[in-house]
């Protein structure tokens, strides 16, 4: 008995199976079914206006936004870096009028003096001041002389006074005669010997030349007497030796 049983429930399952597709076939006939639509499309792009090339243009007008009012505050009241001066080397003394044609009066601290004999003019003697300094110094009217322990100054020749102050850069020499007598005429009186000298200087006022200077005398000293005179001090040795 069960096999009847089982061929019974097989033959009514293929009954429904049958029955469904039936159905299938059915709803296809009435166009509800899955359609075949072909090859699927793919959306296109929409095309660019105005005939352009298609390319991303935002970029174009951001530049001209960018560009348009760049200048606007930017000319401000601004003054930039500041530029600090270069620093100047320290002054040498070479470009400062001041250090280097700075004048001193001449005297005792800043030359040197010889007194030389001469054989023309006779009874003469050159002396010779040479400026032994770092700074030009000037020679102010003549020089005032003292043989041996003399109490007073020799009077100058007037004709000798040159037209200008001589002024003596440094290792410059500059000049005056003495007359030491009066000759073979025996023109002067209180003849005597001395053996020592000593050289003293004007300033502009006359008086404040400062120290003297002494200048040797020959072994054998000089002959003057109370004709001794002198020149106002000369830039060159003719001039002093000319009176």
């Amino acid at each position: 008995m069960a096999a009847p049983t089982r061929s019974r429930v097989r033959l009514l399952t293929a009954a429904a199976t049958v029955a469904l597709a039936a159905l299938s076939l059915t709803a296809c006939n009435n166009g509800d079914g899955v359609r075949d639509e072909g090859a699927s499309q793919q959306p296109s792009k929409s095309a660019p206006a105005d005939g352009d090339s298609g390319k991303d243009t935002s970029a174009g007008s951001t530049t001209g936004d960018k560009t348009g009012s760049g200048t606007g505050a930017g000319s401000g009241n601004g003054t930039g870096a500041t530029t600090k001066p270069k620093p100047q080397p320290a002054s040498t003394g070479k470009n400062n009028p001041t250090a280097s044609t700075a004048r001193v009066t001449c005297n005792g601290s800043t030359v040197k003096v010889t007194a030389q004999s001469v054989s023309r003019p006779v009874n003469h003697m050159l002396l010779t001041v040479t400026n032994t300094g770092s700074k030009r110094c000037d020679l102010y009217g003549y020089p005032a002389v003292r043989f041996g322990e003399a109490q007073s100054v020799p009077p100058v020749i007037d004709d000798s006074q040159p037209q200008a102050v001589v002024s003596l850069p440094p290792g410059q020499s500059a000049y005056a005669g003495v007359a030491l007598s009066g000759g073979d005429d025996g023109g002067g009186s209180n003849g005597r010997t001395e053996k020592t000298l000593e050289v003293f200087f004007q300033g502009r006022n006359t008086n404040d030349g400062g120290p003297g200077a002494k200048a040797a005398l020959p072994a054998k000293g000089v002959y003057i007497d109370d004709s001794l005179k002198v020149t106002y001090w000369q830039q060159s040795m003719s001039d002093a030796l000319t009176w």
